[in-house]
Order: C-alpha cells, then sequence, then structure tokens
C-alpha cells in the first residue's frame, strides 16, 4: 500500500524501517509503520490469547505495541495489577470517536482508526497489511539526556497532539481469582502513563525536545506517538517511535 510520505529531515540518528541503535544509553526506534494498541485485562479468559499476539507483533521491526490494562473486569474477583482508569478512558474514547456505544476486551486498535478482537489473529493481521502510518519521526540523543524530536509538516492531515506513552517493557503475573484464577500470564510493554507533551501543526511540523529522565521516570521505556484530533477525541494516529533503556 502507498503512504503519504513527508519530507524527511536528517538528524544525527535518522529514520529507516524502524531503525534501532543505541544512542548514549538508550535504543532509539523510528520509521514505524503501525501502532497496536491492546486493551486487555488480567480478569478476561480470553485475553492471553491477545496478550501473547501483542508480544509477537512487538517483536517486529515496524511494529510499536502497547498493552493498556482496563479496570472494568475487576468487578469480576481479579483485580488487575497494571488497570489504570486513564485506559479504560482512553478505549471509551475511541468507541466515542467510532460512533460505537459500547467496549469490549480483548480489543486491539491498529493505528487509532481500526478496531477488531483482539484474540483474531487474522483480522489483526489483516488490518496491519492494509494500513500505513503517513509520518516519519525523526530522534536525536543531545547532552545525554534530551530526546530532540523532529517531525515534519504533512499536509492534508488534521491538527495532532504528541503523546508520550511510558512502559514497562514485561511482567509475569501469578492470578489466584477470577476467570484465569491459577494460571501464570505475561505481558510486554504495559503502558504506566499517557501524556501530552505538545502539538503538531500538519503545515510545518513540530520540534521538541523532551528530558528523558523526567519523562521515563522509573519506566524502561516509552512511544512517541502524533495523534489526530476527532474534536476532543481521538483520530487516527499518523506517526510514532520508541525509545528505550
Amino acid at each position: 500500500m502507498n503512504r503519504l510520505r513527508a519530507p524527511l529531515l536528517t538528524l544525527a540518528l535518522v529514520a529507516g524501517p524502524l531503525m534501532a541503535g543505541p544512542a548514549q544509553g538508550y535504543d532509539i526506534r523510528t520509521g514505524a509503520e503501525t501502532v497496536v494498541e491492546l486493551f486487555t485485562s488480567q480478569g478476561c479468559s480470553r485475553c492471553p490469547e491477545a496478550d501473547a499476539l501483542l508480544a509477537r507483533l512487538g517483536r517486529r521491526d515496524q511494529v510499536v505495541a502497547l498493552a493498556y490494562h482496563i479496570d472494568y473486569w475487576d468487578y469480576i474477583g481479579w483485580q488487575d495489577t497494571f488497570a489504570l482508569s486513564a485506559n479504560t478512558e482512553l478505549q471509551k474514547a475511541y468507541a466515542a470517536s467510532w460512533g460505537k456505544g459500547r467496549v469490549f476486551t480483548p480489543q486491539m486498535v491498529v493505528n487509532g482508526a481500526l478496531g477488531m478482537v483482539g484474540s483474531q489473529r487474522s483480522d489483526v493481521e489483516a488490518a496491519l497489511a492494509d494500513t500505513e502510518l503517513a509520518l516519519d519521526l525523526d530522534i536525536a540523543i543531545e547532552d545525554g539526556d534530551a530526546a530532540h524530536l523532529v517531525a515534519p509538516g504533512l499536509p492534508g492531515a488534521g491538527p495532532s497532539i504528541v503523546w508520550l506513552v511510558t512502559f514497562r517493557a514485561e511482567a509475569e503475573v501469578p492470578v489466584t481469582r477470577g476467570e484465569n484464577s491459577g494460571r501464570t500470564l505475561r505481558y510486554s510493554n504495559i503502558v504506566t502513563g499517557r501524556q501530552a507533551i505538545g502539538m503538531w501543526n500538519p503545515q510545518t511540523g513540530t520540534d521538541i525536545a523532551i528530558p528523558l529522565e523526567a519523562a521515563l521516570g522509573p519506566n524502561d521505556g516509552a512511544a512517541i506517538l502524533i495523534q489526530e484530533k476527532n474534536g476532543e477525541l481521538p483520530g487516527p494516529i499518523v506517526g510514532a517511535a520508541m525509545i528505550m533503556r
């Protein structure tokens, strides 16, 4: 599938197909083609299959994979140890953006535009094959601790928010109650927070310096997402990159 490409800006670290490279202690990955966001729960019996699929997708060169644990399954007898109410609100915001009246788990969202059952591998693979991010991001590490993000303009796109999504790389959780009682579940790229760090202008682009130690905190890494606004709701994601310790 052809995609509209913005002109590349050259920095000390130039984007390739999700090119990874150490930079003063950080691993920078740019050139992403797909962002996969999984809404999952430790209390959901169908979720472990989707969690495993997300882990496999996250090992692909051009995929940014993120696991958002939601809290509306907690009532069934097991409180998800990674659940955030903000994750539930994000999933509801996606549903509202698409004119849907309900949310479910496991749900995968591809590039902020397509939602599907997260355990249906064929549907997920079809979505990955049929959609690509339009914008390449460049990131360079400066002064040992600052990440310099440059996102060029892309005429035709809408005003967008630059999000920093922190995550824990992996974890195992023994579950003693609920639908997954007796199982030890494995997770990857567990979202711990999501904050807006700036705006992206489709005409002029944006240039942002991120203080990495303060931004990452105790986390293993972060995804940088540029996501269009649908009014006050989330729209399609147009560009993405990852920074990891």
